[in-house]
């Protein structure tokens, strides 16, 4: 394993992602503006945004507010949902883009910005903009389960798949309507989670990987 990192979870609550990297010996710590459901001491409740600069090694955003990003929901910019105008998705798109943007120029070394894949008008308002550079699946670490998501990465490797398993349930996708789908829906795999910190918190920081001296 390499060094211990100083890890940013950044839009995450349910501490999944921040305690497998806690659990290898690095200083990790989620912010969300929701209160942490495991009630860790090392949950920061407010604006991930307003931390960026703290002196994090390692920046992994779980799950940015994607509703206007996302390539499933991009009808919404046209025919907005009942009770909607299209200002409304209009500011939300800007909104979501400028968060994403944010995460993505943060001054921090190693980041992974989790999101579904984006549609065109998303793209064109993120600075700095580039394709993500995998997207992977539950059933690749454990879950039988389908949700293809995108991983935008800098200074770090794609995620290598640790344990492919049967099962392609749509399970997430499915889930009856309700207050806590989104919840649901937004929850990050354990099995995910574990991959990263075993592939990206064992890295160690060589000029010719993250292109400075080690620290």
């Amino acid at each position: 394993m390499g060094a211990s990192l100083k890890v940013l979870v950044a839009c995450e609550f349910s501490g999944t992602v921040r305690r497998a990297f806690a659990a290898r010996g690095h200083d990790a710590w989620s912010c969300d503006l929701l209160p942490a459901e495991d009630r860790s001491n090392r949950h920061i409740v407010g604006d991930a945004r307003d931390i960026l600069n703290d002196g994090w090694d390692l920046l992994m955003v779980a799950h940015p507010p994607c509703t206007r990003l996302c390539n499933s929901g991009v009808r919404w910019l046209s025919v907005p949902p009942p009770g909607r105008t299209l200002d409304d998705m209009q500011e939300e798109l800007r909104e979501g883009a400028a968060l994403f943007s944010t995460f993505w120029n943060a001054p921090i070394d190693r980041i992974c910005v989790e999101n579904p894949v984006m549609h065109r008008h998303a793209k064109a308002l993120i600075e700095n903009y580039r394709e993500p550079a995998q997207s992977v699946q539950p059933w690749q670490f454990g879950h039988g389960e389908l949700k293809r998501t995108c991983f935008w990465l800098k200074g770090l490797p794609a995620l290598r798949p640790t344990n492919i398993v049967d099962g392609r349930e749509a399970r997430v996708h499915r889930q009856s309507p309700g207050p806590n789908r989104w919840r649901e829906r937004s929850r990050f795999f354990s099995g995910i989670a574990e991959a990263m910190a075993d592939q990206w918190g064992g890295l160690d920081t060589s000029p010719d990987l993250f292109g400075r001296a080690a620290a």
